[in-house]
């Protein structure tokens, strides 16, 4: 049986949807977030409500199962949430290993994040797998969480699990209003007329659906692989965004200085009236960040596997976001 974590999240859901068509059976995990009725009815499919934190509770969910999609995280640039997500991310994951090195698991492939490869502020350089962690202003707190969650999968490697680390740029894909990719939708469809200077690597959900169950069906192993369709600015991304919407495009650029002011005004509405901070200095330094990421590596290990080309992506979204809104 294979076990997925975090399977009602944007990324899990898709999985497990592919992975029911395959005829698998899955134990599908979640926590906060309970799956909807589509995804309950899936065949194949047995959902189970577990604390990833709780070791009891973990060793539970993991009984007669042979391989593990470690999906589940919190992604947040809140500075509210940094502590918690710090916590969650590596403990879960340090639990996930464990079990698995005393239930002698087949395979387990760690969804992590480009992120987790580090920022050096270099923008000539490529960040490739062979990337070296160090400590950077440019790093995000999200992205040292994911770091020292990729260390307890190393450790657990080193111990003898068999495993594979794979690090997707930005996901984008039709989901639930409330994931990144329609927030960014919604966003553009408002007509947000500022755009930044940084670059990202990003990739379609279904990729990195493709790629992840490939690689569990390989012999790869000890690895770690960038999942990335290529290298964009935001203000490509919108603009592509935008004119899938028949909307206008970002037309003004916002300099570190007016950057710096949002998020100064943001988090003070947000320490008056007790309300969530919509832009951080996290959210600004990513948006800022130019980074390049080379994505050669999966592609030669998989031959097989191609990727879906952006503007496909953002099509899709699109027609998912005007039929959602029309509901």
């Amino acid at each position: 049986m294979v076990l997925v974590t975090g399977a009602s999240g944007f990324l899990g859901q898709h999985l497990v949807r592919h992975l029911s068509a395959q005829g698998q059976n899955v134990r599908a995990l979640y926590h906060a977030h309970p799956p909807s009725g589509e995804l309950k009815s899936l065949p194949g499919i047995e959902w189970m409500r577990t604390d990833l934190l709780d070791v009891f509770e973990v060793e539970e969910a993991m009984q007669g199962i042979t391989d593990i999609y470690h999906c589940a995280a919190i992604v947040s640039f809140d500075p509210r949430k940094h502590v918690e997500m710090l916590h969650f991310n590596t403990e879960s994951t340090a639990n996930v290993v464990n079990q698995a090195l005393l239930q002698g698991i087949r395979k387990m492939m760690y969804i992590s994040s480009v992120a987790a490869l580090g920022r050096t502020g270099d923008v000539k350089k490529e960040i490739d797998e062979e990337q070296e962690w160090g400590e950077s202003g440019y790093n995000s707190v999200y992205g040292v969480s994911k770091y020292l969650a990729e260390t307890e999968v190393w450790r657990g490697i080193a111990e003898g699990l068999n495993a594979v680390i794979v690090n997707p740029g930005i996901i984008l894909g039709a989901g639930n209003s409330n994931d990144l990719a329609a927030q960014l939708m919604k966003l553009v469809y408002k007509e947000f007329a500022f755009y930044s200077k940084g670059v990202n690597a990003w990739v379609d959900v279904g990729d990195v659906v493709n790629s992840i169950v490939m690689l569990m069906a390989s012999g790869i192993d000890t690895e770690r692989f960038i999942i990335s369709v290529g290298n964009y600015s935001y203000k490509e991304i919108f603009t592509l965004m935008a004119n899938a919407l028949n909307k206008k495009p970002p037309r003004y650029y916002a300099n570190p200085f007016m950057t710096g002011i949002a998020w100064r005004l943001s988090r003070l509405k947000s320490a008056l009236l007790g309300s969530k901070s919509i832009i951080s200095r996290e959210t600004v330094n990513n948006s800022n960040a130019i980074c390049y990421y080379n994505n050669k590596k999966l592609l030669k290990a998989l031959p097989g596997f191609s990727y879906t080309p952006i503007n496909q992506t953002i099509e899709r979204m699109a027609q998912s976001f005007i039929k959602n809104s029309r509901k």
